[in-house]
């Protein structure tokens, strides 16, 4: 029986994303999209009067890491998941966390993400055995000599475990204590 990689790496996270992540982001709201559950989130913001929006963020990540919000996390998923990587290897544009145009809203946040991840899902099944095989390139720093498919799972658990965090925070959301006028 001939096995096809290619499809398996990338049924692998489209399941998830079609089945449970993808609907759990449906009917997410602006304020939703902002709110810090505890203080000192990391989150999107203005940094200037002209509307600019930017993301929390450092390399190396504080110790310990800040909460962060719905908002951060699908900039961290738009930017750093999908689109650093369909730059890299699909021919995406360019981006990095410094220059993305942040989502103001949660629907454009999620028109971002859908962007994000639809070229991120067509690049894996085009790759086809050759392509999973190739190495990554220096654009992946400690992946540069391992090959695409370890890219693709790596991205696969990435993408599982920030949409398991952005289950959370709306289940969070969803159970808050009303706030006091």
């Amino acid at each position: 029986m001939h096995l096809d990689w290619n499809a398996e790496l990338h049924d692998q996270l489209d399941w998830h994303w079609t089945n449970q992540l993808r609907p759990r982001l449906d009917g997410l709201t602006d304020e939703e999209y902002y709110w810090e559950p505890v203080p000192g989130c990391w989150t999107i913001h203005r940094e200037s009067d002209d509307g600019t929006l930017t993301i929390d963020w450092s390399y190396p990540p504080p110790d310990p890491e800040p909460v962060t919000t719905i908002a951060w996390r699908l900039g961290h998923l738009i930017v750093g998941v999908f689109g650093l990587r369909n730059a890299s290897h699909f021919d995406g544009p360019r981006t990095d966390y410094e220059t993305h145009p942040y989502a103001a809203t949660a629907e454009q946040a999620l028109y971002q993400l859908d962007q994000a991840y639809a070229r991120w899902s067509a690049g894996v099944r085009s790759l086809g055995d050759e392509g999973l095989a190739r190495p990554c390139g220096p654009a992946e720093g400690p992946y540069a000599e391992r090959p695409m498919a370890s890219l693709v799972l790596h991205i696969n658990r990435e993408a599982i475990h920030h949409g398991a965090e952005l289950a959370l925070l709306r289940d969070l959301w969803a159970q808050r204590e009303p706030v006091s006028p």
